[in-house]
Order: C-alpha cells, then sequence, then structure tokens
C-alpha cells in the first residue's frame, strides 16, 4: 500500500486538463487543443485564457490497428471526428497537438523539412504539411525515418495511424496551422491548482525572472538594464518589448561560462531551456541578441543554420538589443537609481547618451568603443551629455 488515493478521470476530464497544459505555455491561446492517447482522442476548445466544450472519442492508434482495412479505417476515423465536430463550431483557428504520437510526428516533420532548431515545443506545421509529411513516411520508410528520428519501435508503429488521424481532424475542424505542446496533463493539473493572478502572468518573463535572481551576479540587474534599452525600441510592439525584457532578465546568467565561450554558452541556452510562451523564431531572436551581449558578430559560430528562422530585420533588432545590453552592462547600469540613459533620435540618426558623475567615471575606453559600435549598427551620431 501506498497511501496514495487513485482517481480514475473521464475523457473529458482529461481533455480539460490538457487544454489547461496548453494554457500553462500560452495564457493567451485561442483554438482547439487535441490529445492523442493510444485508445482515445480528446479536444478542447480555448480562448482568452478559458477552458471551453470539452469531449472525447474512441479513437487512437490501438484502436485503429484493430481496423485491417484502411478503407473501413478511414471511415472510422470519419464517423468518430464527425460525431466530435458537432459539439464544437469549427472554425479557422489553430490546433494544438498533445500526447506522444503527435510529438513524433513533429519531430519526423523537422527531419522532413530539415528544420534547424529541434525543439518540439511551439513547433509549428502548416496545414499543407500534412500530405507532404504522409509522402515523406512512404517514400522512407517507417524503419529509416525510427533511426534517423530516434524514435522508439513502440511509437513508430503508431505513426501510419496518427497521421490517418490529423489529415482528416484538420479539414473537418478547418485549422489554419498546427503547434506541438509539450506541456499537457502534468501541467493542467498545476494550471488548475494556480491562484488566477499567477494563471494571468507572462511565462516567459517569469521563467527569465527565475533564472536571473538564481543564476545572475547581480539579481534584479535586470530591470534596470531594461529601461536603459527600451528607447531604442519605442516603437516595437507588445510581442517585441517582451522579448526585450526578456533578453534583459537573461544577460548576466551564463556569466560563469568561459569568457571565450560566453556568447555561444547564451545562445545555447536559450535555444535549448525549457521556456513556454516563445516561438522558436522568437527563440532564435532571445539566443542571438545574448550572443551580441557578449561578441560583436554572430560570424564563426555554428549557429548560423538557426538564422534563417529570423527576417534581416530581426537579425539586424537583436543584433542592436545586444550592443546595448553589452554597453549598458558595462556602464554597471543595475538598479533604478543609475544615472546613464539613451535616446535615440530615428529622423535624425542621433543615438545620446546622457550620463551622471559616478556613470562618467566608468566611461572608460571599452565603454567608449561600446557605444559606438551600437551607434553603427544604428547608423547614428553620437552624442554624450551629462545630466
Amino acid at each position: 500500500k501506498t497511501g496514495q488515493f487513485i482517481a480514475v478521470i473521464s475523457g473529458e476530464e482529461e481533455a480539460k486538463l490538457s487544454a489547461q497544459g496548453v494554457l500553462t505555455g500560452w495564457p493567451g491561446a485561442y483554438g482547439l487543443v487535441c490529445d492523442l492517447g493510444g485508445t482515445s482522442l480528446e479536444l478542447a476548445e480555448i480562448s482568452n485564457g478559458k477552458v471551453g466544450t470539452c469531449a472525447s472519442a474512441d479513437l487512437g492508434p490501438l484502436k485503429l490497428m484493430d481496423i485491417d482495412k484502411k478503407k473501413e479505417r478511414l471511415e472510422y476515423i470519419s464517423f468518430q471526428l464527425s460525431h466530435l465536430a458537432k459539439s464544437f463550431v469549427p472554425k479557422n483557428n489553430r490546433l494544438f497537438l498533445v500526447g506522444g504520437s503527435w510529438r513524433a510526428l513533429a519531430r519526423i516533420d523537422m527531419e522532413r523539412c530539415d528544420h534547424p532548431l529541434r525543439v518540439l515545443h511551439e513547433y509549428r506545421m502548416e496545414k499543407k504539411s500534412i500530405k507532404e509529411l504522409k509522402y515523406f513516411i512512404k517514400d522512407h520508410g517507417l524503419e529509416n525515418i525510427a533511426k534517423q528520428c530516434s524514435i522508439s519501435a513502440n511509437r513508430i508503429m503508431f505513426i501510419p495511424y496518427a497521421i490517418e488521424i490529423l489529415e482528416k481532424l484538420s479539414s473537418v475542424f478547418k485549422s489554419k496551422d498546427i503547434a506541438i505542446s509539450s506541456y499537457g496533463i502534468r501541467e493542467g493539473m498545476l494550471y488548475e491548482k494556480m491562484p488566477q493572478m499567477l494563471k494571468d502572468r507572462d511565462p516567459l518573463i517569469e521563467a527569465c525572472r527565475f533564472a536571473e535572481a538564481k543564476d545572475s551576479r547581480v539579481p534584479g540587474a535586470g530591470k534596470a538594464l531594461f529601461n536603459f534599452v527600451k528607447p531604442l525600441f519605442s516603437n516595437s510592439k507588445e510581442s517585441q518589448t517582451r522579448l526585450i525584457q526578456a533578453a534583459c532578465y537573461l544577460h548576466d546568467v551564463s556569466w560563469r561560462a568561459h569568457p571565450d565561450y560566453r556568447h555561444e554558452a547564451c545562445f545555447d541556452y536559450i535555444t535549448r531551456a525549457n521556456l513556454g510562451g516563445l516561438k522558436h523564431s522568437e527563440r532564435v531572436f532571445l539566443g542571438l541578441a545574448l550572443l551580441f551581449r557578449y561578441k560583436n558578430s554572430h560570424s564563426r559560430t555554428s549557429f548560423d543554420p538557426l538564422l534563417r528562422l529570423l527576417s534581416s530585420q530581426k537579425i539586424k533588432d537583436a543584433e542592436i538589443l545586444g550592443k546595448a545590453m553589452r554597453l549598458g552592462a558595462n556602464l554597471w547600469v543595475t538598479s533604478a537609481d543609475s544615472e546613464a540613459y539613451l535616446k535615440y533620435a530615428k529622423k535624425k540618426r542621433k543615438l545620446s547618451l546622457k550620463i551622471g558623475e559616478l556613470e562618467k567615471k566608468r566611461l572608460g575606453e571599452v565603454s567608449l568603443i561600446r557605444l559606438d559600435s551600437l551607434a553603427k549598427s544604428l547608423k547614428a551620431e553620437v552624442e554624450i551629455s551629462d545630466i
């Protein structure tokens, strides 16, 4: 006897918990969550941080393995999903996939399109990818794919059935695109216990604050640094501003790494860290900004293939952010009392640095070089003045 109470939950409860798990990583997510198990499939609507309609069906790879004929199998899938659809209003929304079979499919799709960032959480697939993925599996064979993608023999046997379900699922529910969630029932149970105040917080910012408190030399400096660099990005959208804020919290967490490899440690930390609320392109943006925090260029690094996830403008923005953080860290901008302020007049191409007496003493040769490097990235002239 363990003294633990075991409860068997219904399909609808499982759907709700999986949906809450998705909301743990995407608080503002909207669309349809689909959790595929061995013998069942659960669906739940999410919108505005809430879980809506939940439903379950006897539809899973183990169930489909008992139906030998493909035509009968597809008819069974169609019948089950059409029955489920009566409980939902099909919309052109995102489809969030939870479960091991879906993650295995995503891993295969990454191999198919040579996706440079092998992180399953928040991996996105287009609807047209399903058909291309089906042909890829047919052409390469399950045995070869299992070796290529490091998928177990027990899991790979579910793949043909999972893709049949996904193809019909995206069609019946008119999904605009697909996102993989590594968060599911376990995270959903935690989410259920959270107070609303905690549910409303940004998972990315909270994770970065925690990392700063745990690993940086001066916990709390990230907030001051964010205020320092913010004038350079005054016209940024909220989605971009939160990335800038996250980078500032993380700017010093890799300080223990050897100086020659610190830029690589930063990039590696972000691209592999267990962070929620972060698309793959945003993950690379953060990593690149932190690389520029310690290095003046991304050339001669092993990370260049990942940069194809970013536009040329995003690469430039990451460079500017990284160099601004590099300057702020050198001026020891660590608290609200720090008297060092940046001002950027974009039309006039003028970068101004206003500093107090204490910061003026720290404005040595290295700081001036870093200020000049930032100005060159902005294609701006520099002006230094006293406060």
